[in-house]
């Protein structure tokens, strides 16, 4: 059981779900505490967010799966329907790196280089995630305290992880960390010479 939540756009979710990407990229929200992204749990449900989608920051298959809703519109009903556990986190400024990247995440270049831009001295962290679908959807209540630009909520109550399944084999998984893994210490190493 777990009420931990990471909020992310419900395109990148999607994506973590099917198994089309375990990367996500985060500069953090407005609220964040100390003024900068920190990873709170290492083990999170992952809470889609549809408000700040922007079907141009993302690549042109994930930016068609976009549905539009007004500023400040909210859900009646959240539906959580996996858990993650974050296995790495890469503090990144250098836009080689990330832009290295490309075939592992679903946003596009203008994404990295605008989260690149805001708040420059801060890093941007590439989270790897290993997903998890649950054996049944959830559906809890949207709560006032959800909303805002933050990265980390607690549900007013706690879902069940047992039973949930893997998306991603652990060999693909494992893979494609180690792909990851390679781009980014070669990329650093390379920098620092």
């Amino acid at each position: 059981m777990t009420n931990h939540a990471l909020k992310e756009w419900a395109v990148a979710i999607n994506a973590l779900e099917t198994g089309k990407t375990i990367m996500l990229l985060r500069k953090g929200g407005i609220h964040e505490r100390n003024g900068h992204f920190q990873v709170a749990h290492k083990e999170i449900l992952l809470y889609p967010t549809f408000e700040h989608q922007q079907p141009f920051l993302l690549k042109p298959e994930y930016a068609n799966l976009v549905v539009p809703v007004t500023p400040g519109w909210h859900p009646e009903t959240v539906r959580i329907s996996s858990w993650a556990e974050i296995t790495d986190i890469f503090p990144v400024s250098d836009e080689s790196i990330v832009n290295a990247l490309l075939p592992f995440h679903i946003w596009n270049e203008y994404f990295i280089s605008d989260r690149l831009n805001w708040k420059p001295r801060q890093p941007l962290y590439i989270l790897l995630l290993r997903t998890y679908k649950l054996p049944q959807e959830q559906e809890i209540p949207y709560c006032r305290e959800y909303g805002g630009c933050k990265s980390w909520i607690d549900l007013t109550q706690a879902i069940s992880r047992q039973g949930a399944e893997p998306v991603l084999s652990d060999s693909t998984y494992t893979q494609l960390v180690a792909q990851i893994r390679n781009i980014v210490t070669d990329k650093l190493y390379a920098s620092s010479i």
